[in-house]
C-alpha cells in the first residue's frame, strides 16, 4: 500500500474504526475480567489488517484515560 493509498484508506475508515473501538470498549464493563480475551479475539477477526490496526489504536486511546 502506498502512502497516498494508506492515507486515503485511513481517511475513509477513520469514523468506522472509532465507532468499532467505542463498541468494543463499551463491553469492558459488561464482560469485566473476560473482556481482554474477548476483545483480543474481536481484533484478531477484523479485516483488513490496516483497519484492525486503526481500531486497535483507537481502543488504546480510549483506554489511556481509564488507566491513569
Amino acid at each position: 500500500m502506498t502512502s497516498a493509498s494508506r492515507a486515503e484508506f485511513h481517511q475513509q475508515h477513520q469514523e468506522l474504526a472509532r465507532a468499532e473501538a467505542q463498541r468494543l470498549f463499551a463491553q469492558k464493563a459488561v464482560l469485566q475480567g473476560a473482556w481482554l480475551n474477548w476483545v483480543a479475539a474481536q481484533l484478531y477477526n477484523l479485516r483488513p489488517a490496516p483497519y484492525a490496526s486503526m481500531v486497535r489504536r483507537e481502543l488504546q486511546q480510549l483506554q489511556a484515560p481509564a488507566e491513569k
